[in-house]
């Protein structure tokens, strides 16, 4: 990137992660954007999980992710139990911050998050009846029984909800390995009667990625939520959620902690998880953005941290970033193109990376080709707050 050696804008040199989970070689796009912007060669059986792009006190994680595997069934503690997780756990729990996410689809990216309605629930318990011999037949049909014509439906489906899945959680090895095989065997022997559902096709993908885990059983208990290219999915602390398979934009506060308990080889805090949720039910908000102009589009979730912009210039466009009280990170997506500032001008490539300091006005134009950035701040409610 010619030029970004100036006062104002810098190149950021982004680094990686490669977790287990990540997806293989050049199907990755997080390894076509760290070859872009470190020069590095991509391995075709090596795993590309994380592409990071620096991180500032003041100002959120921004990183890309390939998900080829499922991430850990985890949640991210509030500031109040973080704070006391790290207290008692700092080991375990390395800060005493929340963690607020947004994950922005590349491609179609599918995740789990969140619990389903009281009505799936007994559909669930109705079908699985794996799921109701770990969990007992007296828990099943407290929440069974429960009539969503009351006027106390939702504290009741919560504390019926909390105590299955607490139950289902917290079954022993020996009997949860049992259940999924019977489950297996059930759902591979339905397959040549019916079409499975989603759900139950997923729980199968899950089964070969994590044999005999907990998670296995528990994904029948949260929304399966697919997103298209330009959706988002933001995730509050204390609800429980896990990546299943795509490319997104995630953003992210600064903070580590992470509470799993299940379809992961890493330490599980169960007894942390299942007390923490706030067993709220029903399908997540996605956002689909904001039109700020023919050409960005914003993505603002309920959090103060972050916020995320989407921008897809045609060749020969020009589009302005008005200054604002934050810095900044642009992500060169795909394509080629010009920034420019009061005193500055550059080229940007793709798998650029470049940082903009606060009160810095930017104009971007698409030259030899379409330009498709991303660009994450803090987010705008935070100043338009003060």
């Amino acid at each position: 990137m010619a030029g970004v050696n100036g006062e104002k804008l810098k190149r950021l040199r982004a680094w990686v992660q490669n977790y287990e989970w990540g997806r293989s070689g050049a199907e990755a796009e997080v390894a076509r954007l760290l070859a872009l912007n470190t020069g590095a060669e991509i391995e075709p059986n090596k795993p590309y999980a994380e592409f990071w792009m620096g991180t500032h006190e003041s100002g959120p994680n921004v990183l890309v992710l390939s998900v080829g595997k499922a991430l850990s069934i985890q949640a991210h503690p509030d500031k109040e139990l973080a704070k006391e997780l790290h207290k008692m756990k700092p080991n375990l729990y390395k800060d005493a911050n929340h963690k607020p996410e947004m994950a922005l689809a590349i491609t179609e990216f599918r995740a789990l998050c969140g619990f389903i309605t009281l009505q799936e629930l007994k559909e669930v318990l109705e079908d699985v009846p794996e799921i109701v011999e770990l969990v007992g037949t007296a828990s099943a049909k407290q929440v069974m029984e429960i009539d969503e014509r009351c006027g106390d439906t939702a504290d009741k489906a919560k504390t019926a909800l909390r105590s299955v899945f607490t139950q289902l959680m917290s079954a022993s090895k020996e009997m949860t390995t049992k259940a999924i095989s019977k489950l297996k065997s059930r759902l591979l022997l339905q397959s040549q009667l019916r079409s499975l559902t989603e759900k139950e096709e997923l729980v199968l993908q899950l089964e070969k990625q994590y044999p005999g885990d907990i998670g296995v059983l528990s994904a029948f208990f949260f929304n399966y939520v697919k997103l298209k290219p330009g959706e988002a999915l933001y995730l509050a602390a204390n609800e429980p959620h896990a990546y299943l398979s795509g490319d997104c934009v995630e953003c992210m506060a600064t903070s580590d902690n992470v509470v799993r308990a299940g379809v992961t080889p890493k330490h599980r805090d169960i007894q942390t998880l299942c007390s923490m949720l706030t067993y709220n039910q029903g399908y997540p908000e996605i956002l689909s953005g904001l039109a700020l102009s023919p050409y960005i589009t914003r993505y603002l979730p309920p959090f103060d941290e972050f916020e995320v912009d989407r921008c897809i210039l045609p060749k020969g466009s020009s589009v302005v970033f008005p200054a604002i009280p934050g810095p900044s990170i642009f992500l060169a997506f795909v394509g080629e193109g010009k920034m420019k500032t009061g005193c500055w001008e550059g080229i940007v490539t793709e798998g650029d990376v470049v940082f903009e300091p606060a009160n810095t006005e930017l104009v971007i134009t698409a030259t030899t080709s379409e330009l498709q950035l991303y660009r994450a701040g803090i987010n705008s409610r935070f100043f338009h707050g003060q």
